[in-house]
């Protein structure tokens, strides 16, 4: 699935992932492959990206953190909101 974060300033991220993780506004939730269709605002945290890699024009934006299933990437974010459909999503955040 690919994945787009954004910022006012910049682009954070653009490219493919595995699933993301992300602070709602009730709590973290996880969008995978196939996911239905989804909008949402979000709340101060981290998105955390799973992916085998993260290209070098972005992972300046990351720290990697290890998890289990492999390669995890989080980027803090204060606020936000997700839009998800057909497997593309767009993360616009602050």
């Amino acid at each position: 699935m690919n994945i787009k974060i954004l910022t006012p300033e910049y682009v954070v991220f653009e490219g493919e992932v595995d699933s993301v993780l992300l602070p709602g506004k009730n709590g973290e939730f996880h969008i995978m492959k196939n996911h239905a269709g989804i909008v949402s605002s979000l709340s101060a945290g981290k998105v955390k990206l799973f992916a085998k890699s993260v290209d070098e024009t972005f992972a300046k934006n990351f720290t990697q953190e290890n998890e289990k299933e492999g390669s995890v990437y989080a980027y803090p974010i204060k606020s936000g909101v997700v839009e998800f459909n057909h497997d593309k999503g767009i993360i616009l955040c602050e």
